[in-house]
């Protein structure tokens, strides 16, 4: 038995390992074509105001520099070559390797996504928990109606709208960046960043409570209606207790699975959120490589948001079977099935 399951485990890995790296060449053929089709021009992007200033036999030399006249394929198949000796390239636009400027870039947007992502979970499964307790009531109206209305509203007119608010109208927050402006990072004390993170923070949050509140509302009243709440309730059970000992953790189940599955809305948030910020992250520098047609840089990006993208939704099918078994039991099912045929075949 043991065998079997693990023999079962192994291969579900190398399934979702070989899934993994088809989306990889898939995302990063796609990629490569749209930037390569893009009218952008790169060496005009590249030497910016000054363009008018070189000659033909300056343009050559950066064409031939960092690559822009050599055909497509040859372009793709030396970046593929380099990596997968483990090098991304080399950014035009930050003028480093791709690798650093991701992990620098990253660190800094992590901090805002992680606090976002909290603050939209915990706020998000506390409304749609208390507006599906309360079906159909004054409470319930207010909280879907507000649920629909920022489901609505883009993160950039979200951000806006906070920024004028509370930074040019109250000045309760910054107006800008991640630190202070002219004050060197090194020399930031935790407070300070926390007050120039708080605003975009919000901003991503209140746009990613919508989904979660709708989901845990539905799952919320699902639950209500079912049988085992109306036994439950004729044996004189009261609601505070139906909630905490049989609708809680179905409604949790689907809101962890929706949450760890927005990764990707998270990181898209992210990209408009700084740019109504300023704010220094990996989403900034998406918009500033798609503007410079930072082709090396771009792919990099979009590989590595991939793989972020895929590990949550890896962790919330994970964390979605441990909190609700049912989720488990087609594979236990399955399990006994091939050990009975074992068995059976044995005994013949």
């Amino acid at each position: 038995m043991l065998t079997t399951v693990l023999a079962s485990l192994l291969a579900e890995i190398a399934r979702r390992i070989l899934r993994l790296v088809l989306l990889l060449a898939a995302v990063a053929v796609a990629s490569f074509v749209l930037m390569v089709n893009s009218p952008v021009d790169p060496i005009s992007v590249y030497v910016g105001a000054d363009i008018a200033a070189i000659g033909p036999q300056q343009r050559a030399l950066i064409a031939e520099r960092w690559g822009f006249d050599d055909p497509p394929l040859e372009r793709f198949g030396a970046w593929l070559g380099n990596l997968l000796q483990g090098d991304l390239g080399y950014s035009l636009t930050f003028n480093q390797p791709v690798g650093e400027v991701i992990a620098q870039r990253f660190l800094t947007s992590l901090a805002l996504m992680a606090v976002a992502w909290l603050l939209s979970g915990v706020i998000g499964f506390g409304l749609g928990l208390l507006a599906g307790v309360h079906r159909g009531r004054t409470l319930d109206r207010v909280v879907t109606w507000w649920a629909y209305t920022l489901a609505s509203a883009p993160t950039f007119w979200v951000g806006l709208l906070l920024l004028y608010v509370f930074s040019v109208w109250l000045g309760w927050t910054p107006l800008c960046c991640a630190v202070p402006v002219g004050v060197v990072a090194d020399e930031v004390d935790l407070l300070d960043r926390i007050h120039h993170l708080l605003l975009p923070a919000v901003t991503l949050s209140i746009v990613g409570v919508a989904p979660v509140v709708l989901h845990t509302r539905q799952a919320v009243v699902e639950a209500m209606e079912s049988d085992f709440v109306a036994f439950a309730r004729a044996q004189g059970e009261s609601t505070s207790g139906l909630v905490l000992h049989r609708v809680l953790r179905n409604a949790a189940a689907p809101a962890l699975l929706l949450q760890f599955s927005s990764w990707g809305e998270l990181f898209g948030g992210s990209v408009l959120a700084e740019q109504v910020f300023s704010y220094p992250g990996l989403g900034a520098a998406t918009t500033q490589a798609a503007l410079a047609q930072d082709v090396p840089l771009l792919l990099g990006i979009a590989l590595f948001t991939t793989v972020f993208v895929f590990v949550g939704n890896q962790l919330g099918d994970l964390v979605h079977a441990w909190v609700d078994p049912r989720v488990r039991r087609p594979r236990l099912t399955a399990g006994r099935g091939v050990r009975a045929r074992a068995l059976a075949e044995e005994a013949a």
